[in-house]
């Protein structure tokens, strides 16, 4: 499957924010955005001087299928079953984007960004309700439990982003037991509580048209 390879922090700067992929670097003075905060490229600061609304739209759903790392058929489908589902659409989006093992193993503090998590998913680092579970997109439900499993919990790269779990602000859907190495998804996120700087709102205008 195709993935993207290039440099993350060229991906923040063309967004113009920081969409934190690149772990502990994002909260440093090493961050791209706060060295350079226009986009990549020649003619990076002269770039937004025309923003047409498609333009704006498009970019403000680039943001959040970067900040998620999905490719673009993963994301028109997440928008799809969002669309189907009862309420707000883009609100119902964004619970399906967080409801991700990957983003769950990453909001719990095991891993210090989702591409982390992922690649921890993967290498069958992480159990749900006690079972293995290798798949990054797995739909954690209401009162699951998320775990590293009994031989990974000593991983070194769990133990260091647990330490520091609660510094970079919490969830309130989610519970940490940072002493057991597990985590709750206690409930269902309303929008007001999903820390994500997005307007959904022009990606759903965008994928109406």
């Amino acid at each position: 499957m195709a993935r993207y390879t290039g440099p993350n922090c060229k991906l923040c700067r063309r967004e113009g924010t920081k969409l934190f992929l690149k772990g502990d670097r994002c909260y440093s003075e090493r961050c791209a955005i706060e060295k350079r905060n226009y986009p990549p490229g020649e003619h990076g600061r002269s770039r937004y001087s025309r923003r047409s609304n498609y333009r704006v739209q498009l970019r403000e759903k680039q943001k959040l299928r970067r900040m998620y790392q999905l490719l673009e058929r993963q994301f028109r489908n997440y928008f799809k079953a969002a669309d189907r589902m009862k309420g707000i659409t883009g609100d119902n989006l964004l619970k399906l984007l967080e409801g991700r093992l990957d983003n769950m193993v990453y909001r719990m503090g095991f891993a210090p960004s989702r591409a982390t998590a992922r690649q921890l998913i993967l290498h069958n680092h992480f159990e749900v309700n006690g079972k293995r579970v290798n798949i990054p997109s797995y739909q954690v439900r209401i009162g699951d439990r998320v775990s590293p499993r009994e031989k990974s919990k000593g991983l070194l790269v769990i133990e260091d982003t647990l330490k520091k779990y609660g510094s970079r602000g919490t969830v309130p859907y989610i519970s940490v037991d940072v002493t057991k190495k597990e985590g709750v998804y206690l409930e269902e996120p309303t929008r007001d509580v999903i820390p994500v700087p997005i307007e959904e709102n022009l990606i759903v205008e965008l994928y109406s048209k």
